[in-house]
């Protein structure tokens, strides 16, 4: 099984813009409100969960004082948190929830270098096989540090309710509903997800939504 396109600069990501619009007018509409889209490419690896973990259901201002903790700490590497063990994770301020995950990561031995290049399914499926790892989290991680260009993150709210409101539905669709309707946006499920981030954005902005 082939891993499929790569998005790996802003030209893949205004090719797949282009494709989006010229399928369906209303993104057409969405990407004259938000402009050019982002390319929110990161780094791949174990630093990459370990920081989704730790931002898990706490303000952007707590996460980066625990991972600030966890940097001076040098808890930067599996070898490192596996050594500190529960004991030199909590005194960064980690909760025991979040110590179980990051311990079951750092042991978890994943070849972040052979997941480049594993199938989307694959990638996801090792990823959520790890206690704290959920699809959303796995899916995220497909998209913007691997680049995945048809991967959609149908759990995630912002993208629910961007979509209610670009395609007029009644309500926020569900996950199983969003990821049918997204099945249309392949081969460039990935930018249609930036193009409804950027559009929840706008229309936050535009309604007040919080």
């Amino acid at each position: 099984m082939s891993v499929g396109r790569i998005i790996t600069n802003d030209a893949d990501v205004a090719e797949g813009a282009a494709w989006l619009a010229d399928t369906d007018p209303r993104f057409a509409s969405a990407l004259q409100a938000t402009g050019p889209l982002p390319l929110r490419l990161r780094a791949d690896g174990f630093d990459a969960l370990i920081g989704a973990i730790i931002s898990q259901q706490v303000s952007v201002a707590s996460a980066n004082a625990m991972r600030a903790r966890m940097d001076a700490a040098g808890l930067t590497h599996e070898a490192a948190i596996l050594a500190a063990g529960e004991e030199g994770l909590r005194a960064a301020g980690l909760s025991r929830q979040k110590i179980r995950y990051a311990l079951a990561l750092a042991d978890a031995g994943i070849d972040y270098t052979a997941l480049r290049d594993a199938p989307d399914v694959q990638v996801i499926k090792t990823l959520t096989a790890i206690p704290g790892v959920g699809t959303w989290t796995a899916q995220i991680y497909a998209m913007f540090s691997l680049g995945r260009a048809d991967v959609f993150a149908e759990g995630d709210l912002a993208l629910q309710e961007a979509a209610k409101v670009l395609f007029d539905l009644p309500e926020r669709p569900k996950p199983k509903q969003l990821a049918l309707m997204a099945e249309d946006w392949s081969p460039w499920r990935s930018v249609a997800a930036r193009a409804l981030f950027s559009y929840y954005r706008v229309v936050k902005q535009r309604e007040g939504i919080t």
